[in-house]
């Protein structure tokens, strides 16, 4: 199926360039310096109280992308880079757990992904209202997936790649459920029209 225009924009709003891997002694302290303050974005709004955890939950995610970014560098046999990522993975959300509830760590995943998820499951409701309980469930849970194996991607583009797998699988479902969903963008589009025009007004 062919990806809905205004949706896809709205999932790509957020990409950002991503620092590549250092080459040199100059290009190693940029990289440190980018990764950290990518790091430090996620954990202000945490608003974790006591600074001495909000530095050790910070150094944990950098050193999370810094892993990640040796794995994606050095290994190129897929399968082995998936057992090491997933490795990785697990060892990374243990290292929060000693110092975040699980709400946190959600807040961490969502700034590691540029808060994807959200942005498309509140695309589909607001494109689709007539969604089931049932259906809004298996949606959030297939993006939910979706974000743990981005989370594991170096770059914007990969993350967003994830993201893009899951939603060709959501519209499928959804097709499958009965819903048109040209018609129901094209539904979606004079909506927001109307209240753009009503906020003009």
């Amino acid at each position: 199926m062919k990806s809905l225009s205004l949706f896809s924009a709205l999932l790509f709003f957020a990409m950002v360039a991503t620092a590549q891997a250092p080459q040199t002694d100059d290009a190693a302290a940029a990289y440190t310096k980018t990764i950290t303050q990518r790091a430090a974005k996620i954990v202000t709004p945490l608003g974790i109280g006591d600074a001495a955890t909000a530095e050790k939950v910070q150094a944990i995610i950098v050193q999370q992308y810094r892993d990640l970014n040796a794995v994606h560098e050095a290994q190129k046999d897929e399968a082995e880079k998936a057992k090491q990522l997933k490795q990785l993975h697990e060892s990374f959300l243990s290292k929060l757990s000693t110092h975040l509830n699980a709400e946190q760590i959600d807040k961490i995943k969502d700034g590691m992904t540029y808060g994807v998820l959200n942005v498309t499951y509140t695309a589909y409701q607001d494109m689709i209202p007539t969604l089931t309980n049932d259906q809004k469930s298996k949606i959030y849970d297939w993006l939910k997936e979706a974000r743990e194996l981005a989370m594991d991607e170096r770059s914007s583009e990969n993350k967003h790649k994830e993201f893009g797998k899951y939603k060709g699988r959501i519209n499928n479902y959804l097709s499958s459920e009965g819903y048109d969903l040209r018609k129901e963008e094209k539904a979606w589009q004079e909506r927001l029209r109307k209240k753009r025009e009503q906020g003009n007004g």
